[in-house]
Formats: structure tokens, C-alpha cells, sequence
């Protein structure tokens, strides 16, 4: 079951991804901790914003608006985009910006990019939000050879995006 939060963000419930996986999150949608406890954010989830002319080569490469999302929880951040998954601690997130618009060839798809080894994982060209990481983590090939010290996603509501990551959660120190 999934309901929207005040900011517009689809808050999921239940013990099934809102992309219709199992997952590692509880049955109330929140992430259940090492001591057995749930966390007390429930668990947010952001879609991406696929502009109606990539949609068809983006669904070439299984990238689809039920195979996309950013999931928040206030221990771990998941992006899925298709058949690729980052997945990172919450607190590994050091930096968050809005950024855009983008080149359509920059993108528009899973992209490498050649100058910081940064991910773009994009379905439209308006605006996204860039995370950046105080731990370099993998998400376009498996292993740890290529490791990302940013993920760059393009949201349906960035703002919203902004908000969740820049809240701190409770029981975790303030970055500074």
C-alpha cells in the first residue's frame, strides 16, 4: 500500500517494494535495524520523470516507471533504475544539489561520466537532483572496481528529494 506524504513524495507500506520487490524493509514500510527495532522514517519514494520522447528507448533498456525509484529511509538510500541498483548508507550522502537541464546524450539513461567517474541515472532532460558521497559506492557494473563518488537522478519533484536527504534523521548526528 502506498500513500503520499505532505511533500508529494509516495510514502510505501507493506512488505513489498513500491516496485513490486521484496526488499529489506519491514512490514510497515520502514527499515528494520540491527537490534530488531523498526527506523522511524517510513520509508519515501520518489519517482523518476520520464519525458514522453525517451520513453520508448529507455523501455528498450528496462527502464520503466515501475522499475525506477529513489528510496529513502532515514539508515539507507536505494536508487533503482531499471536493472541497475546504488544502494548507500544514509549518511554516506554528504552533499545534495539541484542540478540541470541536461544534454539529452548526457542524460537521458545510465551514464558514466568520464571527468569524476560520477553515475547519471536520467529519463528526462528538465531537472534532477546530484548526490554526492563521502564513500565512492558501485552502481553501474558490479563489484568494487567501479565505484561512483556521485549519483546524479532525474525526480519527478526535486525539491522534495532535496528536503528528505537534507532532513537529519533522528538518532544521527548533524552533518556539518
Amino acid at each position: 500500500m502506498t500513500r503520499r506524504a505532505a511533500s508529494g513524495a509516495a510514502v510505501s507500506h507493506g512488505g513489498r517494494a513500491a516496485l513490486g520487490r521484496p526488499h529489506r524493509f519491514g512490514p510497515f514500510g520502514c527499515r528494520a535495524t540491527r537490534a530488531g527495532y523498526p527506523s522511524v522514517m517510513p520509508v519515501q519514494r520518489f519517482a523518476f520523470r520520464f519525458d514522453p520522447g525517451f520513453r520508448v528507448p529507455l523501455a528498450l533498456l528496462g527502464i520503466r516507471p515501475q522499475t525506477c525509484a529513489v528510496l529513502l529511509d532515514d539508515e539507507e538510500l536505494v536508487i533503482r533504475f531499471g536493472r541497475w541498483q546504488l544502494r548507500t548508507g544514509r549518511g554516506n550522502v554528504v552533499d545534495v544539489q539541484r542540478s540541470g537541464p541536461y544534454r539529452w546524450w548526457r542524460a537521458v539513461g545510465p551514464h558514466l561520466s568520464l571527468a569524476d567517474r560520477g553515475v547519471t541515472f536520467g529519463t528526462g532532460t528538465t531537472a534532477g537532483v546530484c548526490l554526492r558521497f563521502g564513500t565512492p559506492v558501485s552502481g553501474l557494473a558490479p563489484g568494487r572496481w567501479l565505484r561512483h563518488p556521485a549519483a546524479t537522478v532525474t525526480v519527478t519533484d526535486p525539491a522534495a528529494l532535496l528536503a528528505a536527504l537534507r532532513r537529519v534523521p533522528a538518532g544521527h548526528p548533524r552533518r556539518t
